[in-house]
């Protein structure tokens, strides 16, 4: 048909075409979605006591996601703590979780099941190790707590691996010389008040507020531990070099601390995922965590420390692609 129209309507039918080709071209290009696609699915973070900071982070990064991920569901599953949630991630149970780093080196050392598939996210908030007795308990350093009942935190968590620890820096074995309790922060605080622990051990961000809420309504105080306990204890294992000297500010918890700032050690947590999580997921995750910041640190006090320029170093753990392309995308 086209070879019986003269050259001049072969000219307007091809210009036609060209034109109708490159409306088609527009619409589709306006209609196709902008970028990649959005992540979607369900994830598992697992995080922590019910009244520890882990699990209060985790209710409000949640909230926070869901702005930034709308088309993910988050189910938060709470754990005894670090060890456990490390035990999660690696076996697939969960998809994220918090942990402190010594607990990830510990789990590395170890080289616990899936402990390769292991990757980080971001590093978050310092833990401070925080030692609580009665304002009128004869304790005034580690070694006084010889023969006393002491709570050290469950199996599973990072309190109990810090806490046996400190003990041995002390010159204490934690099965023979103290009592050890294996009971976690949601306990802790009304055993000391019924008089049923003389002391107990809690790692976490300042301030945690069950030890606050304790401080608030019972005499405690907080036992000091200071620059030679540290270095003691970084010749207790490998992934004692995790550990550093820090000082708990005298308003952390005013009335334990009677205006006076407490020297501890301190130790930072990171957000870990697995080598096998989806990069867009990850990416997005990543972000969620370093833009909710002030939003989150409003109530939970220990998120305000989470900072851009430090949470790439997730060290021991290689940082996940997703979150390496986050951080490129934000770089200066």
């Amino acid at each position: 048909m086209l070879a019986s129209l003269t050259r001049a309507a072969r000219r307007r039918v091809l210009a036609f075409a060209a034109v109708l080709l490159a409306v088609c071209g527009v619409l589709l290009w306006w209609l196709a979605p902008f970028g990649p696609a959005t992540p979607s699915g369900s994830i598992t973070f697992s995080t922590g006591v019910p009244s520890g900071v882990y699990q209060r982070y985790g209710e409000l990064l949640k909230q926070a996601m869901a702005k930034e991920l709308p088309d993910v569901s988050i189910t938060l599953k709470n754990s005894e703590g670090s060890q456990q949630n490390l035990a999660r991630v690696a076996s697939g149970e969960a998809d994220f979780t918090v942990a402190t780093a010594d607990a990830v080196a510990q789990y590395i050392r170890d080289r616990r099941p899936g402990f390769e598939r292991l990757r980080g996210c971001a590093r978050l908030y310092d833990d401070y190790v925080q030692l609580i007795v009665r304002k009128g308990s004869p304790v005034t350093q580690v070694s006084d707590l010889r023969g006393l009942r002491v709570g050290v935190g469950q199996d599973g968590s990072g309190v109990r691996l810090i806490a046996d620890r400190v003990l041995a820096a002390a010159g204490l074995t934690p099965d023979r010389d103290v009592r050890a309790e294996p009971v976690g922060i949601d306990t802790m605080p009304a055993l000391l008040e019924r008089g049923e622990l003389d002391a107990f051990f809690w790692s976490g961000g300042l301030p945690t507020q069950a030890v606050q809420s304790l401080a608030e309504r019972f005499p405690v105080r907080l036992v000091p531990m200071d620059e030679d306990l540290v270095d003691a204890l970084r010749g207790v294992g490998a992934s004692t070099r995790h550990y550093r000297s820090a000082v708990i500010p005298a308003d952390a918890y005013a009335k334990a601390q009677d205006g006076q700032a407490v020297e501890t050690l301190a130790v930072a947590n990171l957000m870990v995922t697995t080598v096998e999580a989806d990069p867009d997921l990850v990416e997005g995750f990543t972000r969620s965590v370093i833009g909710s910041r002030d939003s989150i640190g409003s109530r939970v006090h220990p998120a305000q420390l989470v900072d851009l320029r430090t949470a790439v170093y997730t060290e021991p753990l290689t940082l996940h692609d997703g979150a390496r392309r986050y951080y490129r995308s934000v770089k200066p």
